[in-house]
Formats: structure tokens, C-alpha cells, sequence
């Protein structure tokens, strides 16, 4: 038997994975001129664009989803497993859900609306991330053959994950993503400071794996079967308790009187198999089916920041370089989130009584810790990394109501929000360009020393936190609000609109200080030859530890043009040092795209904020 592969419906990863390879080759054979990282940049962003293009297709096109790498006819028989013997695949659909199980064999590779959102967001972003990256190349000791290779293995990872309808195939896809991260992360030399948060960010990849990994084994060794859809029919259709007679939500959610529920079960044991043990009831227990659902949850957690599993994002978003850290912040979020998602609603949703109160907490203590963390930061990309694990927690809180079409709001959230956190970190990048510190204090005077980049600052920071003429973001958390009510989870609307008044405050205090004009030094600070250096751009570089300026050169230089002009530090860590001013020259022009590219996209979502819902399949959105 031969099994038919639809090459149009895997074509954007195919095409992924074949400019890596092809960046690689060119990389090994080009001769070392300038013109050659030139030839890179325009390969790696073809094969991005490529992609993108194909799911815009698939997009437009009707009919139904797309299925490929499905078992052939004749290898579909019934399996049997701890919970029992699953119906054929060809039988009614009970799994319940909006990734309900479709006619025929089951398939690993699905192209849904569900699956083009999540891949058009993480090529979208791959686009702004590549963007940032030939900033980054222009003036860093990075190989750049390398460096787009492992880019587009992480876009290969973030593009199959959310088709991925196995278990085997998810886990394989959310690691391609993870992987090539730990080498993003470390590949600028001689950095210590990366090196650390490389390694931080491997030992919290793997514990994560190595949890979820277990969770899933005791998934198929309860079900044996690694579809999603088989896994949710055999979960729904075999806990002992569903016997005839008693109902689904007394069996499944424990609603209704538990003492006459079991009654109703002890007065038909005797239409259970002859051959059935008390052994076997035993092992047929839900609670072994809820230890494996707690793993998945703690593993998918570490993915996305969420508590108590945050503690590494801060340390590992200022080691990294910065289009790395918009990475990590954006794309492989959503990935995890695109699991998370997959897990829960399309295979454990018989068991969303045992998830949701689960997901709610965690989402509850995430937004809560990554706000209070902000609060106390004062540079730039640990703010951020702290407010992304806060929006993680408002992500995470529609999934923590016990009702399917809530997903959908989860997803918008994460639209909106990507489009946001990707501005910010564009013009955090743009400033790095001339001040290597990164403090909240080097962005005062930025709108006057840059309108351009201060006022789009300002705009996705407003944006963030939920205020107008930000609408996108106001928008996304009426969205969130409204579903959690509707679903039951007054407590937790409680907890979000605490939170989002917490966060109003940094983000209004850094916005503030886009517009406050910035420091002069006092006459009484002495005088230095790294203070005159830094004012006067005598010679082409200050001198600094760690990524940083000598402080008082710094102070007097942060809104100097011709500071920007003389050069850069040198330094053994820290984001955002530069290495000459051409370097700095050549990178503002991709940086500068990028900031365009994200201010339309947040400012189409502010004008129209419908647009995202649209975009969010009307499975998940029947509610509205």
C-alpha cells in the first residue's frame, strides 16, 4: 500500500526546508565579498515570502481542510487499548469539540483554518524577525549562513506544529521550533552573557520535553492510538463510568446527584463483559488519565512562560540577541500555544473538567507575577520579557472556562498581541542602534530625537495596554473578557482587570518617557576622556564592559546625533552592542521596515479589529 502525499497542502514547510538547505549550500560555496551575506539575505527572505504566499493561497481556496500522510485503507482497524477497544475510524464522530474527528483514516497532517492562522502568524513574524536579523548581521561577529539556517528551521517547526493532528508528529514539530533557539541564542561570539542564557534556556527545554513526553506515553498507553481524534473518541467513549443508562455529562463532568450515579452504575455492572475484571475497571480509572494531562500542561508551560515555570524568560531575552528574543516572544509562543490548543481541545476536551479549573489558575498566577515583575524593571527587553509572560496569562485565561468557542478568543488574543509586542521590539532594536544600555531612561527625548520611532513606540506600548487610539488591544481584551464571563469564570475576569490596570502602569511610564525631554548632565560631573570621547565622537568607539557605555559618557551622549554618528562599544555581553558605524548605517534601513510593517498591521487591527476575528476559524467563534 502506497500512501498519497498532497504536496500543495505541506508546500510552505516543504519550501521552508529547502531554502535552508539551499542557505547552507550557498553559504559554504559563495566566496567570502561583501556582496555574499547581500545574496543570503535575499534567499532566506524569498523562501519566507514563498511560503507565506502558499498559505494565503490555501487560504482563499474552498472546499474542504486539506488531509495528507494519512494511514492507508486496510491498516484502520479497531485498536485496542488500556481504556478499551476503539470504534473504526469511519464511525460517528463523539469527540466533541471544533476538531472534531472526520470520516475516513486518520490523517497527521491537516491544513484547517485552525492550521493557516497560526502558520500565516508565525511567517508573518518571520518576515519582521528576518528583518531585524539583517540589522543584526550587518554589524555582528555572527555567520550568517548559520544563522538563517537555523531561523528557517524554526519557521519549518512553528509552520508544521499547528497541522500536526498526532501526537508524535506535534512533538517532533514544537522541538524543531525549541532546538534551534538554544544556538540563535549563543551564536554571537565571544558573548558571554548569550552563552549563559543558552544554556538556561536548554536545561528549561529539556525538563519541559522530557515532562511533556511523559505525559503523552501514558496518553498512548491508555488509548493506544497517537491521533488526536482516535485519542479523543477512545477517551470520551471508554471512561467505565459512561455505561448505558448513565449519562455523558454525569459520566465525563460529574454533573447531576453523584450518590444516584453510582447507584446507576451498580445496578448494571452486570452488562459490562463477563470477562471484565475488577482489575481491569481499576485500571481504567480516570485519575491515571488526569496525571497524564497535568504532565502535558506542566510541559506545554514551560513553552510559554507560564507560572511557575517563567523564571528563565527575563535572563534569557536579554542574553539573547534581539531578533532572538522577538523570536522567542512571538513565534515560538504561538507554537506553543498552537500544542497547547491542539492537546487540550482536539484530544483531552472529555476531560476539560480536569484541565479547565487547571488552566485558570496558571493563567491567573501568570498575568499576575509577569506584571508585578514589570513593574520593578528598568531596562527595555526584561520589561518586555515580563510583559509577555503577563500576556501569556490573558491567553491562557479563555482556555480556563469550560466552553470550546472560548479557544477562539485565546487565538485573537494572540493575534493582536503579536502584532503589538513585534513593533515594540523593532524599535527597541532601532535604538540599540546608538544607545547600548538599554534602559527605560535612554528612550526620553526619543520622539523628538526620532519622531518616527517614538511615536510608533508610543502607539504599540498604547496598544498593549489596552488604551485608546490603541484599539487593537482594547479590543482583544473585551474579546477575552466577554468569553470568560460568558463561560462561567466571573473570578478570573476579576483577576485580568486587575491585572490590566497593574500593567497600564509601565506601560504608560515608558510611553511618558518617549516624550519627556532627555537628561542633561549636571555642570558638577567631572569631566573624563570617556565623557569628552562620547560627547565629542573624537574617535569611532566608547569604551564600556558588558554591553554597556561608561555611564557619565552615556548620560551626556543618549541624545547626541553625533554619538549616534561616531561609532559603537565594545564590550563582552549585552543586546544591542554595535560594531562601527557603518554596521549601524547599513542596519537601520531593515529595521526601519520592520517598524513599518508593524505599525500598518496594529494599526489595520486598531481601525478594523473585526479583521482578526475574521481571521479566527467560525468554529471557534460561534459564540459571537
Amino acid at each position: 500500500m502506497i500512501q498519497q502525499i498532497d504536496y500543495y497542502a505541506i508546500a510552505p514547510p516543504l519550501i521552508l526546508a529547502l531554502t535552508a538547505g539551499l542557505v547552507l549550500l550557498l553559504d559554504a560555496f559563495l566566496p567570502r565579498k561583501p556582496h555574499a551575506r547581500a545574496v543570503l539575505d535575499g534567499v532566506t527572505l524569498a523562501g519566507v515570502l514563498g511560503a507565506l504566499g502558499f498559505v494565503v493561497s490555501q487560504a482563499l481556496r474552498d472546499g474542504p481542510a486539506m488531509r495528507t500522510f494519512c494511514v492507508p485503507e486496510g491498516l484502520t482497524g479497531p485498536a485496542r487499548a488500556g481504556l478499551g477497544t476503539l470504534a473504526p475510524a469511519g464511525g460517528e464522530n463523539t469527540a466533541g469539540g471544533p476538531f472534531g474527528a472526520a470520516a475516513g483514516p486518520p490523517c497527521s497532517f491537516v491544513v484547517d483554518g485552525f492550521t493557516l492562522v497560526f502558520a500565516g502568524l508565525a511567517l508573518v513574524a518571520g518576515v519582521i524577525v528576518m528583518l531585524m536579523s539583517m540589522a543584526e548581521l550587518s554589524s555582528r561577529d555572527i555567520p550568517v549562513g548559520e544563522w538563517y539556517f537555523l531561523l528557517l528551521c524554526v519557521l519549518v517547526g512553528a509552520v508544521t506544529l499547528p497541522a500536526a493532528r498526532d501526537l508524535i508528529m506535534l512533538v517532533v514539530a514544537l522541538e524543531l521550533v525549541s532546538l534551534p533557539v538554544f544556538a540563535l541564542t549563543a551564536l554571537r561570539r565571544y558573548d558571554g552573557r548569550g552563552s549563559e542564557a543558552a544554556v538556561k534556556l536548554f536545561l528549561v527545554s529539556v525538563v519541559s520535553t522530557a515532562v511533556m513526553l511523559f505525559g503523552v506515553s501514558l496518553l498512548y498507553g491508555m488509548t493506544g492510538t497517537v491521533y488526536l481524534d482516535r485519542l479523543a473518541r477512545t477517551l470520551q467513549a471508554s471512561v467505565p463510568w459512561s455505561v448505558e443508562g448513565l449519562g455523558r455529562n454525569q459520566a465525563i463532568f460529574g454533573v447531576g446527584d453523584p450518590g444516584q450515579a453510582l447507584a446507576q452504575a451498580a445496578g448494571q455492572t452486570s452488562s459490562l463483559p463477563a470477562h471484565t475484571s475488577s482489575l481491569q475497571i481499576a485500571y481504567d480509572l480516570p485519575p491515571v488519565v488526569s496525571v497524564a494531562v497535568v504532565l502535558v500542561i506542566a510541559g506545554f508551560a514551560f513553552k510559554v512562560a507560564a507560572v511557575p515555570f517563567h523564571a528563565w524568560a527575563a535572563d534569557v531575552y536579554q542574553g539573547a540577541p534581539l531578533p532572538v528574543a522577538a523570536l522567542l516572544s512571538v513565534i515560538s509562543k504561538a507554537a506553543g500555544f498552537a500544542g497547547l490548543i491542539l492537546v487540550l481541545v482536539a484530544a483531552l476536551h472529555s476531560q476539560i473538567a480536569t484541565w479547565a479549573p487547571i488552566i485558570a489558575i496558571i493563567a491567573a498566577l501568570t498575568m499576575t507575577a509577569g506584571n508585578l515583575l514589570a513593574l520593578r524593571q528598568r531596562n527595555a527587553v526584561r520589561l518586555l520579557a515580563w510583559s509577555s509572560v503577563a500576556q501569556s496569562g490573558y491567553i491562557l485565561a479563555p482556555l480556563g472556562v469550560e466552553a470550546p468557542e472560548a479557544v477562539g478568543a485565546s487565538i485573537a488574543y494572540l493575534v493582536f498581541y503579536a502584532a503589538m509586542n513585534l513593533g515594540a521590539f523593532t524599535v527597541v532594536m532601532l535604538v540599540s542602534r546608538w544607545s547600548e544600555r538599554g534602559e527605560l531612561d535612554d528612550y526620553r527625548g526619543l520622539a523628538s530625537r526620532s519622531p518616527a520611532a517614538g511615536l510608533a513606540l508610543a502607539f504599540f506600548l498604547i496598544c498593549l495596554a489596552g488604551l485608546p487610539p490603541g484599539l487593537a488591544g482594547l479590543f482583544a481584551k473585551i474579546v477575552v473578557f466577554r468569553e470568560i464571563v460568558d463561560g462561567g469564570g466571573p473570578w478570573l475576569a476579576i483577576v485580568m482587570a486587575i491585572n490590566t490596570v497593574v500593567g497600564l502602569y509601565y506601560y504608560v511610564a515608558w510611553a511618558v518617557r518617549v516624550f519627556t525631554p532627555a537628561r542633561v548632565a549636571s555642570a558638577d560631573v567631572p569631566v573624563t576622556r570617556e565623557t569628552e570621547i562620547a560627547v565629542t565622537g573624537e574617535t569611532g568607539a566608547g569604551t564600556g564592559h558588558g554591553g554597556a557605555v561608561t555611564e557619565a559618557g552615556a548620560e551626556k551622549s543618549s541624545g547626541d546625533p553625533v554619538m549616534r554618528e561616531a561609532g559603537a562599544g565594545t564590550g563582552s555581553g549585552g543586546a544591542g552592542t554595535s560594531a562601527g558605524t557603518g554596521g549601524a548605517r547599513g542596519g537601520w534601513l531593515p529595521v526601519g521596515v520592520a517598524i513599518a510593517l508593524a505599525g500598518i498591521v496594529a494599526v489595520a487591527f486598531s481601525v478594523a479589529p473585526q479583521l482578526v476575528l475574521d481571521l479566527v476559524p467560525a468554529l471557534f467563534t460561534a459564540s459571537r
